[in-house]
Formats: C-alpha cells, sequence, structure tokens
C-alpha cells in the first residue's frame, strides 16, 4: 500500500469516527455492556454457535444506531422497557394480570395488541394527510410517529415474549418466531421500519399511506388469527425447531418477506399515479382486482372457524372500498405522490435488499436441511415455492440491471410477485404437505 492510499485510508476512518457524537458514543457502550452482562450470566444456557451470534450482534447494533440514528432511541427504549417488564414479572408469569403496566402495556399479548392498534391508526393518519390540502404535512407527521410507537412496542412484545417462554418453562422457552402468529407480528415491524428507512431518505410520506395497508392487512389477519385460534398462547417447539438456525433463518426470511410487500405497494402506487389521468374504468379494473385479492388474500388461507364468516366479509368489504377509494381518487393521490422515478427507486431497493436477505436465508435453511434432514435440498413443496419467489426477483432484478426494466412492465411484475411470495409464505402449509407444515389456520 503507498502512502497517498495510507493518508485516504486514515482520513476515511477519522472522518467516520470524527462524525460521531456523545450520544453515538454512549449507545457503544450500552450496548457492549448489555451485551457482555447477558453472556456473562446466561453463557451456561448457550451453545457455541449462540455465543457466537451474542457476540457478533454487538457490533452490528452499534453499527446499525450510527448507520441510521432514530435506531438508537429506539433500541435504548426497547432494552429499557422490557427489562422493567421482565423485572415486573418477578419470576411469577401470573403477575401480567396484576401488575398495571404489565396488564395495560408492556405484556408480550398488551404490547402486540398496542402495536395492532397504532399501525391501523397510522395507516388512517396517513391517509387523511393524502387528502388533506392544509393539514397534510401535519397529518402524516403524527402518522408517521405513530408507526415508529407501533415499531417500538412490537419489539417490547416480542421481547417479553421471548421471556415469557421461558417462565413456562426452560423446555419451552424459545425465541419468538416459530409459529404463525410471531411472524406475522415480526413483517409488520419490520416491514414499517422498512419504510420509516426510505421514508426518512427520500424525504417524503406520501407513500406511508400504501406501505401501510399491507401492514393493516396483516394486522387484520393476525387479530383474527389470534382471537379465532387462540394463536397468541405459547407453545413448546416441535422438535424439528429446535434448533439455533432458526435463530437465523426466519429473520432473515421476513426481511424479504417485509421489503418484497413493500417493493409491491410502491408499485400499487406507481400504478396509480401512472394512470392518475386514464377515464377509462375497464382499464383500471386489473388493478382493482389485483389490489383487493393481495389485500385479502390472507383469507384464502384459512380454514372455517365458527363466527369468523362475518370477519371475513366484512374484511373483504372494507379491502374493496379502500382499493375502490383509491382508484376514485386518483388524480388528487397523483399530486401527493413523488415522481415516478422515486417510486421506481424506492421499489428497485426495496426489492434488491429483500433479494440480498432472502439469498441469505434460503442458504441459512439448507444449512438447516443438512443437519435436520441430511440433505441440503430435498425439493420439499416449501423449499420449491421459496426457490420459485428467489428466480421471480432475481429475474426481476436481472431484466433491470442487464435490460434496463423500467415503469409499468416491473411495477406489475413487483405486484403479482407480491402474491407469488404470500402463496410460498401461506399457501404453501395450507395446502401442500411437506417436512415444513408445522401449523395450520
Amino acid at each position: 500500500m503507498n502512502t497517498a492510499t495510507t493518508t485516504t485510508t486514515l482520513s476515511l476512518e477519522e472522518g467516520f469516527f470524527s462524525r460521531r457524537n456523545w450520544f453515538d458514543w454512549l449507545f457503544a457502550v450500552v450496548v457492549v455492556a448489555g451485551g457482555l452482562y447477558a453472556f456473562a450470566r446466561y453463557q451456561s444456557y448457550m451453545d457455541v454457535y449462540e455465543k457466537g451470534i451474542l457476540l457478533a450482534a454487538m457490533p452490528s447494533a452499534i453499527w446499525l444506531g450510527w448507520f441510521w440514528k432514530p435506531l438508537r432511541a429506539l433500541m435504548l427504549v426497547v432494552a429499557g422497557a422490557s427489562l422493567l417488564a421482565v423485572a415486573s414479572y418477578q419470576g411469577e408469569l401470573a403477575r401480567a394480570e396484576s401488575v398495571f403496566w404489565l396488564k395495560y402495556f408492556l405484556s408480550s399479548q398488551s404490547a402486540i395488541l398496542w402495536m395492532a392498534v397504532l399501525m391501523v391508526m397510522s395507516t388512517v393518519f396517513y391517509w387523511i394527510g393524502m387528502f388533506s390540502r392544509a393539514q397534510g404535512p401535519a397529518m402524516e407527521g403524527i402518522a408517521s410517529r405513530l408507526a415508529w410507537v407501533a415499531v417500538g412496542m412490537a419489539l417490547i412484545g416480542t421481547m417479553v415474549r421471548w421471556y415469557e417462554s421461558y417462565l413456562l418453562g426452560p423446555d419451552i422457552g424459545h425465541i419468538p418466531v416459530s409459529n404463525l402468529y410471531e411472524v406475522f407480528v415480526l413483517f409488520c415491524w419490520m416491514t414499517t421500519a422498512f419504510y420509516l428507512y426510505f421514508e426518512q431518505q427520500y424525504g417524503t410520506r406520501a407513500v406511508g399511506a400504501f406501505v401501510m395497508l399491507v401492514v393493516s392487512a396483516a394486522v387484520g389477519f393476525l387479530l383474527w388469527y389470534s382471537f379465532a385460534r387462540e394463536a397468541h398462547e405459547i407453545q413448546p417447539l416441535v422438535p424439528a425447531l429446535k434448533s439455533w438456525w432458526m435463530k437465523l433463518h426466519v429473520p432473515a426470511n421476513f426481511i424479504g418477506y417485509g421489503t418484497f410487500a413493500l417493493a409491491a405497494m410502491v408499485a400499487f402506487a406507481y400504478l396509480v399515479k401512472q394512470q392518475a389521468g386514464e377515464t377509462r374504468w375497464v382499464k383500471l379494473a386489473p388493478l382493482f382486482v389485483l389490489g383487493v385479492g393481495l389485500t385479502v388474500l390472507p383469507m384464502v388461507f384459512r380454514r372455517n372457524v365458527e363466527g369468523s364468516a362475518n370477519y371475513w366479509f366484512m374484511y373483504f368489504g372494507v379491502a374493496s372500498l379502500i382499493v375502490g377509494g383509491i382508484l376514485f381518487g386518483r388524480r388528487r393521490i397523483a399530486e401527493r405522490l413523488p415522481n415516478l422515478e422515486v417510486l421506481d427507486d424506492v421499489m428497485y431497493k426495496s426489492i434488491a435488499v429483500g433479494f440480498a436477505f432472502f439469498t441469505i436465508a434460503t442458504v441459512l435453511g439448507a444449512l438447516w436441511a443438512a443437519e435436520a434432514w441430511g440433505g441440503y435440498w430435498s425439493w420439499d413443496p416449501k423449499e420449491t415455492w421459496a426457490l420459485i419467489v428467489w428466480l421471480n426477483y432475481a429475474a426481476w432484478l436481472h431484466m433491470r440491471l442487464m435490460k434496463g426494466l423500467r415503469g409499468t412492465v416491473s411495477a406489475w411484475w413487483a405486484l403479482v410477485g407480491l402474491a407469488v411470495t404470500t402463496f410460498a409464505f401461506l399457501g404453501v402449509n395450507m395446502f401442500l404437505s411437506g417436512l415444513h407444515s408445522y401449523g395450520e389456520l
């Protein structure tokens, strides 16, 4: 390495660290202290891989907090609230019904219900902002803050649920990403968090009205699944899921699912803006059908439960009204949306991030399969559909990077891609038996 290169490298390093303020360093100290405390206290319960995950999580969390500053406050608030909840339990799960802040705010079920309410409220305020000429920015600001609080409550609920599972018994305790209820919570907050990042990066909040629709649709399904199936009850892991691979494979998968869903809703916004001047409703019909279809797709994968028909009828009706209202008010909406180039760029970056993590998740899944079943790939229906999803987005990225794919075709492709992804996520387990069929609706 020559002198010029060395000088440049040093200046870059000095520039990076010189930009850190006192809160950055305080955050780093807190993360390291918390990680070392957890390592010292719980290392006897961890195998060598879990110890490695914990140690690697510390610099990763610091980098994330430095990369995107709002995450620092989020992490500290979630950690503080989670520790308060853990201390309040005093080792007794029954205290969730007698301690005020556990019962109404910090128990896992309470926090997740707050997440659901706040995400729906955020969606409503984003749409009020979309159509309000005088108070639009203020309403969108409220919506964004509600989304942040919702993400915080989801993370608190997840952390506390993790602790609650161990209160039920050491052999029951597990990271809460093991069943449909838990991964829907994961999907909701991850999708929202990625949207909030793009919201800040592009300086526009109008897209939130579209992205939060898919999150609210997931919330609607989550509430039905929770109350109709009592899915919020913590259950022991099935033997196949008792692996540290789950801690890596599932979150990586849902970064992919969340960003693919985000890209699809941005594509929907793109098509609405592009067709703002279209007066022939027959031309808008495919967009209406696909929009409603994607919103209510989860209902296709549920099984009949007594008293649930009215819920799903209302769910379908609300979805139809929302999509129809969007198309009816498309001219006003188009005025508020950013230009098509920005929407196209957000769509591309969302798919690129999702594809990278989905690829990692697929590789991790293959390694997990080799350990559990003795082979990296068995053409199980879940594996086959994961490959279909991967090939779909690989083709989308190839056509964009090598052939310059832009505009209408790429937007429709991203929107249809969400239907493929949803079937891989839900439909395979419901309709196709296989090694991955751990639950049913």
